[in-house]
């Protein structure tokens, strides 16, 4: 069984490129797109736009129990693309990947998020379903707040 998962999005954004890329730059605008049961607080971010190094800590609920988070962002193209990798958290390694591409009017947002879960092939077995289920639920969430920001695809 493999160690390492990966979890593909792409979502449709009525919206210019510029737009769209300066809302992901605001780590503010994170809460706004995060399920409301994870109940997600910004302990400490950059009160500007992020930028590569920057980290953001913050609290959320995972499985209704409360933990910290802090991601740090690994990879910056302006415009293109970022990455941001946990450095504290629920997993053994966390690593998300935001790209976004012109798409006539819009534009195509496609996150790849790689991740292992704790405990080895104990959390494999218990929880790889569970996390997977949970994944897909946070982005499809997400989906559905970013069509409430920026409008219908």
């Amino acid at each position: 069984m493999s160690r390492r998962n990966r979890f593909e999005a792409t979502t449709r954004i009525t919206s210019p490129l510029e737009n769209v890329f300066e809302f992901f730059s605001d780590p503010a605008n994170l809460g706004r797109i995060t399920p409301p049961s994870m109940r997600f607080r910004i302990i400490e971010a950059p009160a500007r736009r992020l930028q590569e190094g920057d980290r953001i800590d913050y609290s959320i609920r995972v499985f209704g129990l409360p933990m910290r988070w802090r991601t740090r962002i690994v990879m910056w193209r302006e415009g293109e693309a970022f990455a941001d990798l946990q450095e504290r958290g629920p997993y053994r390694l966390w690593i998300h990947t935001h790209t976004f591409h012109r798409d006539g009017e819009g534009v195509l947002m496609r996150d790849v998020v790689e991740y292992e879960l704790p405990l080895g092939w104990v959390g494999r077995l218990f929880g790889g379903r569970l996390v997977a289920r949970q994944i897909e639920g946070i982005f499809s969430y997400r989906a559905e707040a970013i069509e409430r920001v920026f409008g219908a695809a």
